[in-house]
C-alpha cells in the first residue's frame, strides 16, 4: 500500500510500506529530483545535445520523467524515456501527486492519457518526446539500445539492497554508451568501487537539501 504524504519543500511524494521506505526524499521531492536528476544529470548532459536516449531505473510516481519532459520540449531536445519499474502505480495514484503543478498542461495531459499505455508499447507524447516503461525488473531487462544517460532512483540499499550489488550496478552501465553519465542520489564506497569496475570516472556533488552529497558517473570504456 502507497500512502501519500507531504514533503518538506510542500510537494508530495508517496510511502510505500512494503518497502518502508517513500519514493522521493521527505526533505523535498521536488527539490530532490531538480537537484539530482535534471540538475546533475540531464542539463549536464544536454548542454549541447538535440537528441538525448535517458533510461530511469525505478519510475515509480514519474516525477523525474515529467520534469525531463518540461526540460526538453523547452529546450527543443528530442527525449527518448525508458523507464524500468517492476511494481507499476495506477494512473489514480499518480494523478493524486498534484504534479501536474511542476509541469505545463500540454506536458501533464500527455503523459497521464498516455501512461498505461506505455507499460506495454513506446508511445508518442510529442514531436520532442517518446515514453516506453519496461514492466519489469531491472535484473530482467534487456536492451538493444544504449542509454547516454542513466538516472538511478531505485530505493536505498537499506531497503532494497539488491538494487545495489556489484552485479546489477554492472548490468546498469551496459546499457550505457561510452560517456554516458549515471547518476543517483546514494553515495557510498562500495558503490564507487562497483562504478569504477565498470570503467567509470566519479565525482562526488553536493546532495540535495537533507543529504550532504551525491554521486555521478561517466563511462570512459
Amino acid at each position: 500500500m502507497n500512502i501519500l504524504t507531504q514533503t518538506a519543500d510542500g510537494s508530495n511524494t508517496l510511502y510505500n510500506q512494503e518497502i518502508g521506505e517513500h519514493y522521493h526524499s521527505s526533505h523535498g521531492a521536488l527539490q530532490e529530483s531538480k537537484h539530482v536528476f535534471i540538475g546533475a544529470g540531464l542539463q549536464f548532459i544536454t548542454q549541447e545535445a538535440k537528441e538525448i536516449n535517458i533510461l530511469e531505473v525505478g519510475f515509480g510516481t514519474g516525477l523525474n520523467f515529467l520534469l525531463s519532459f518540461a526540460h526538453c520540449e523547452e529546450n527543443h531536445i528530442k527525449l527518448n524515456y525508458t523507464g524500468i519499474e517492476a511494481y507499476p502505480l495506477t494512473e489514480s495514484i499518480i494523478a493524486q501527486t498534484g504534479y501536474m503543478d511542476y509541469v505545463s498542461h500540454a506536458v501533464w495531459e500527455n503523459f497521464i492519457k498516455n501512461y498505461e499505455l506505455s507499460l506495454s508499447q513506446t508511445q508518442v507524447l510529442s514531436s520532442l518526446c517518446e515514453l516506453k516503461i519496461a514492466h519489469t525488473t531491472l535484473s530482467d531487462f534487456i536492451s538493444e539500445a544504449k542509454f547516454d544517460l542513466i538516472y538511478y532512483d531505485a530505493f536505498s540499499v537499506r531497503h532494497q539492497p539488491e538494487m545495489w550489488t556489484n552485479e546489477i550496478i554492472a548490468h546498469s552501465c551496459n546499457f550505457l554508451k561510452p560517456g554516458g553519465v549515471f547518476v543517483t542520489y546514494a553515495i557510498t564506497g562500495n558503490l564507487k568501487r562497483a562504478l569504477k569496475a565498470c570503467g567509470m570516472t566519479i565525482e562526488k556533488l553536493p546532495g540535495a537539501p537533507g543529504k550532504r552529497e551525491m554521486l555521478r558517473a561517466t563511462k570512459i570504456i
